[in-house]
């Protein structure tokens, strides 16, 4: 089956100019691969080069060629997400008059997950951690050059809860979050061009969840000087005959009193997409028994969600435009600076959103030199730079949105959450010992700078730079079945200072969409622990 040479030599080309074009060795990552398998975890997920049983469906195709029996595998995974952040205020603290920001001082408390259960939606559960199985099944006709597969995993995943303690100074920048794609579906080929060719091809199909939770506060400069205005302004009993005939500053009552650290509102989106397919495209060449080249190109998407919302507005704001509108000036102020008329106390309705699944390109070497030791070592590359700012549109203008014309926020029904992320590259390495033909000893480091800068940062992605430890075994059996076992955890810091991330804390008077902690210095870590068992024998 040798074909011509420089067909043979295609592969191991393209893989160099990769690497001689991306020689500055920056890492990037945010939720990619450490879902997927427990034996790529054990390796850093450097196994392009190397593609572990059916897990090669997403992270090479064309590593089914080699499989040459029909073979089913069982696999689960736990995992246990921990993140903390506390809160200071910075140097010359003032938010339009405000000096003494209740959260200052405080931390964030207990996390737990949660899960997004298609067809059913997302219970009420806080766990520990999450425990999810995968399945897969491959096929193959003695003789010929095919090999079938397909299978189920969690191709992304992100959870945080921060609901066990209800006063959690967290809530305000995610209460609950979860980010997951589940593959349900993944037709899948591996075809043997030769004895050291094989490419592959996979359409995994996906049912992706958004689901965001969280209460708002807007520490923003003017509706401190507002709430000032009211102090000097409106009695402690709420009447001032004077303020009637003004721009109904004291109309609100005590409730319409404006601070810039009281909870605003609290927001629910909660949307999916039930049916999305991507592409995933895999070369693999195995010019010797001791090295290998693989490349994987992993099909990004434009994945359209659509669900359901709910603003729940609490009396501050609610109070304070009615006030404003029961003065003589109030409602021509208002007018001016585009305030509603009224806002309701919940609204709630139908939306969509256009939210970027990234493109994946990953390429992998193996290196065996002795019998004994196997080294791998991947680079990838993740389009997150599309997440530049992601949109969400509603089937009505929120009257809440409406408040924020004044701030460079025309369009009402339409909620537009800066991101800033970026398209980065990332390193994985793994290596492999053979202490006998059934034992497999596997250990793994990657290193995953953050697509999110570090003045990009907040606590829905509390998401900084962060290292990966994995380490696993694996034991054949006589008969062909095969059992591993892995862990691995992954850990990473950040420390924010006032200012320091328009996603989180600064106090410019346009950045209320969306920094909660505005002029405070956030420090901050998270922590992964992963546990998988992986099951497979033929059929």
């Amino acid at each position: 089956m040798a074909r011509h040479p420089v067909i043979r030599s295609l592969p191991l080309a393209v893989a160099l100019a990769w690497v001689c074009a991306c020689p500055v060795p920056a890492q990037a990552a945010l939720m990619e691969n450490l879902t997927t398998s427990s034996i790529a975890m054990a390796l850093g997920n450097a196994v392009t080069a190397d593609p572990p049983g059916v897990d090669a469906i997403h992270f090479n195709p064309a590593g089914l060629a080699r499989i040459k029996e029909d073979r089913e595998y069982h696999s689960a995974f736990g995992a246990s997400i921990r993140t903390h952040a506390s809160f200071k205020q910075g140097p010359d603290f003032d938010i339009g008059g405000w000096t003494e920001d209740p959260l200052n001082n405080t931390s964030t408390g207990p996390v737990r997950q949660g899960m997004y259960v298609p067809g059913y939606g997302k219970p009420g559960w806080r766990l520990p951690g999450v425990i999810i199985p995968n399945l897969g099944f491959v096929w193959h006709k003695e003789g010929s050059p095919f090999t079938f597969a397909t299978g189920t995993y969690m191709a992304q995943a992100m959870s945080v809860d921060r609901t066990k303690d209800p006063n959690d100074p967290g809530r305000f920048d995610g209460r609950q979050i979860q980010i997951q794609r589940l593959v349900y579906a993944s037709p899948s080929v591996g075809y043997q061009y030769s004895d050291t060719l094989r490419f592959g091809v996979s359409v995994p199909i996906a049912h992706a969840a958004f689901v965001v939770n969280t209460d708002m506060r807007m520490p923003n400069e003017l509706l401190g000087v507002f709430g000032k205005l009211q102090q000097g302004w409106c009695p402690e009993s709420g009447g001032n005959i004077l303020d009637t005939f003004g721009f109904g500053l004291c109309g609100g009552g005590k409730e319409g009193m404006v601070s810039p650290f009281k909870k605003a509102a609290n927001m629910q989106l909660q949307l999916t997409a039930p049916f999305d397919p991507t592409l995933n495209l895999g070369v693999l060449w195995e010019p010797k028994p001791w090295f290998a080249i693989g490349a994987v190109y992993q099909g990004g998407a434009k994945t359209r969600y659509s669900g359901t919302y709910a603003f729940q507005v609490d009396p501050m704001l609610r109070n304070f435009v009615k006030g404003l509108n029961s003065g003589l000036l109030g409602p021509i102020a208002g007018a001016v600076l585009g305030f509603p008329s009224s806002i309701p106390e919940l609204q709630h309705g139908n939306m969509t959103a256009t939210i970027p699944f990234p493109t994946h390109v990953q390429v992998g070497i193996k290196f065996k030199p002795i019998r004994y030791v196997q080294f791998n070592v991947d680079a990838s590359y993740a389009t997150w730079g599309e997440w530049d700012a992601l949109t969400f549109e509603f089937d009505q203008s929120i009257k809440l949105l409406e408040v924020a014309r004044l701030y460079g926020i025309p369009d009402s029904t339409k909620l537009k959450i800066p991101r800033g992320y970026k398209s980065l590259l990332n390193f994985g390495y793994g290596i492999q010992l053979f202490p006998t033909d059934k034992l497999t000893l596997r250990f793994g480091l990657e290193p995953r700078k953050s697509s999110i800068p570090n003045d990009k940062i907040d606590l829905i992605a509390p998401l900084p730079d962060t290292k990966l430890w994995g380490l696993g075994a694996s034991y054949r059996f006589a008969s062909g079945t095969e059992v591993s076992l892995t862990a691995s955890y992954l850990a990473g810091k950040f420390n924010t200072p006032a200012n320091g991330s328009c996603n989180m804390n600064c106090y410019n008077f346009n950045n209320i969409i969306y920094n909660p902690y505005a002029g405070m210095d956030v420090a901050g870590d998270i922590k992964v622990r992963y546990v998988g068992f992986n099951f497979s024998k033929k059929f």
